[in-house]
């Protein structure tokens, strides 16, 4: 056996190639569907951080220090053997997307925190003296601003949940990394988990290619 029969047959590439396109529409499915849920939660709990009371501040907190710290696959887990026994049970789709959504909506929060944070607080008080209303404030005024701050580390949020999908395979749910693994044990060659990771490049890089223009561009408008 040489290397290329081992890690590149094109036969068995050609094989497998149908069995990886459907795990990838399946991984595109899990990742933008938690990506926009933890968008949405993490942009919810960084405003409510701003108004809410103490006791409320110290909850959402804990929830986001939690979820940054848990690994993944632990939290996946959990959700999907652990949750049955309280009688909550999910799909494996909406396992995936919950655990998922979870973790990003606490990195997305501290990420528009932060966004918001680097506003200058005259803004604030600006808004007040013209007596707009905290929502009006956030929406027209701070929002708009603290957005351009985080799209770089949003993009790269993004592709770390688009990555994270591979953990769904433990879930039993047929995505990209899963099909790889099927493909590879009924073929008894590894060549599908190289196309997977040839998949998952071109799916990625030109992602990674946005933030870093994302990046320079915000860094030149600094300066």
């Amino acid at each position: 056996m040489t290397l290329i029969n081992t890690f590149f047959n094109l036969d068995v590439l050609a094989t497998s190639l149908p069995a990886l396109l459907w795990g990838l529409l399946v991984t595109l499915e899990i990742g933008v569907t938690s990506i926009l849920v933890g968008l949405a939660g993490g942009l919810f709990l960084a405003v409510t951080r701003l108004y809410a009371p103490s006791a409320v501040k110290v909850l959402l907190k804990i929830y986001i220090d939690i979820f940054r710290s848990i690994p993944l696959l632990v939290l996946l887990i959990v959700v999907y053997y652990a949750l049955p026994f309280i009688g909550i049970r999910l799909s494996p789709f909406l396992s995936a997307v919950t655990a998922l959504s979870l973790v990003s909506a606490a990195y997305t929060a501290e990420i528009f925190r932060a966004g918001i944070e680097a506003i200058p607080h005259g803004q604030f008080e600006a808004s007040a003296a013209l007596g707009l209303s905290n929502r009006d404030t956030m929406v027209d005024v701070i929002l708009p601003q603290a957005i351009r701050i985080v799209i770089p580390p949003l993009t790269n949020n993004c592709i770390n949940v688009l990555k994270d999908t591979a953990l769904a395979s433990v879930v039993a749910m047929p995505d990209l990394l899963k099909q790889a693994t099927q493909a590879q044990a009924l073929a008894a060659n590894p060549t599908p988990l190289i196309g997977a990771a040839l998949i998952y490049i071109a799916l990625l890089w030109p992602m990674v290619g946005v933030v870093s223009r994302l990046e320079k561009h915000y860094s030149r408008g600094k300066r």
